[in-house]
């Protein structure tokens, strides 16, 4: 129940287990072709640009920015946590002209100074993280989008996609991307990814990566369709699955698994006396932020609850690496069976 990899879908796992087959076979394009219609739908999108990108989510971070940033664009970053850090970085590689603009960690971005920033300097891009893995917060999108002008916005997804409500097309996202471990229930390697066409009609010609040029990659359906790098036929495979899964269930039947799951850990844990990391109706469902007890030591716990019940959850990261938990409860392993665990776990071991 960390904040990494979950458990998977077995219907996930199940395809891994298949006899593989070729990366130019017809059948396995046609399943290509059904995953990225299972993507539209599940970034709730028609962009004809929406694709599994090869590599894990940092790899769709790198695409998204390779792809529409070059030397001297100015980017505005709303940065709450690691990840938006992370953009940062990325886009000063890129040759960007970054325009930090931060909030406290576990507090969600304020759309306000942002989109006044991005205004101000003539921004390309407005880049944020919609569900901060670091701390646990949930970031208004939709007000973004609606203010960004004529800024390009870029949303990370990566903990949001598959577990709360993700609106691409509604909420004005010209570039989006996840990771396929968290809410998608599916194991990691794969970065969903999905470009519109203002975007399209504004990216980068020549990007500075090859391997991540979306003008030679994304062109995955029709007669047209271009071969650049062998395909991780396995992993699209079981991506496949996966949301397949999801939309079997329906949509908003998981979100709403995810939300009781999320929000019932996150009451038991303060029945236990224990404080909440994330700003209070900011709080993701699918990933609980939680203050390690004074005098508790954090990894003793977080070590006893792997040797002892098979838990595992995620430390902090930068100044809370020590004083802060991050539990998932996502994908295949929001149900109300682990939250009964973990919560009982933490208890014994705490004494509470």
């Amino acid at each position: 129940m960390g904040p990494g990899p979950c458990n998977p879908y077995p219907e996930a796992l199940e395809a891994l287990a298949r006899p593989l087959l070729g990366h130019l076979d017809p059948e396995f394009l046609q399943l290509l072709d059904e995953t990225c219609d299972r993507l539209r739908t599940v970034f709730r999108t028609t962009n004809a640009r929406t694709l599994p990108i090869s590599g894990t989510g940092s790899a769709g971070m790198e695409a998204a920015f390779v792809n529409t940033v070059s030397d001297g664009d100015v980017v505005v970053v709303g940065v709450n946590g690691l990840f938006g850090e992370r953009m940062c970085d990325v886009a000063a590689r890129c040759g960007a002209e970054v325009v930090r603009v931060d909030s406290p960690w576990g507090e969600p971005v304020d759309p306000g100074p942002v989109l006044e920033a991005a205004r101000r300097h003539s921004a390309k891009v407005i880049a944020v993280v919609h569900a901060e893995t670091s701390t646990g917060a949930c970031s208004d999108v939709a007000a973004l989008g609606a203010g960004k002008g004529d800024a390009l916005l870029l949303v990370d997804c990566v903990t949001s996609l598959g577990g709360i409500p993700v609106e691409i097309d509604a909420w004005g996202v010209d570039i989006a991307y996840a990771g396929t471990q968290k809410c998608l229930g599916v194991p990691p390697g794969l970065a969903p990814l999905t470009i519109g066409e203002r975007a399209w009609e504004r990216r980068v010609v020549r990007p500075r990566s090859w391997y991540l040029d979306l003008g030679m990659i994304g062109e995955y359906t029709g007669s047209a369709r271009k071969y650049h790098h062998t395909a991780p036929v396995g992993m699209i495979a079981s991506l496949h699955a996966g949301l397949g899964a999801i939309l079997e269930e329906g949509t908003l039947a998981v979100q709403a698994r995810h939300a009781e799951c999320g929000h019932a850990l996150q009451g038991g844990l303060e029945a236990m006396g224990l404080d909440l990391f994330a700003a209070a109706g900011s709080r993701l469902p699918e990933l609980t932020t939680v203050r390690v007890p004074d005098g508790v030591d954090s990894a003793v716990v977080r070590k006893t609850l792997l040797e002892r019940y098979s838990l595992e959850i995620g430390g902090g990261v930068g100044q809370y690496a020590t004083s802060v938990w991050r539990i998932g409860c996502m994908g295949h392993t929001a149900r109300w069976r682990n939250v009964t665990l973990v919560l009982a776990a933490l208890q014994e071991i705490l004494g509470r």
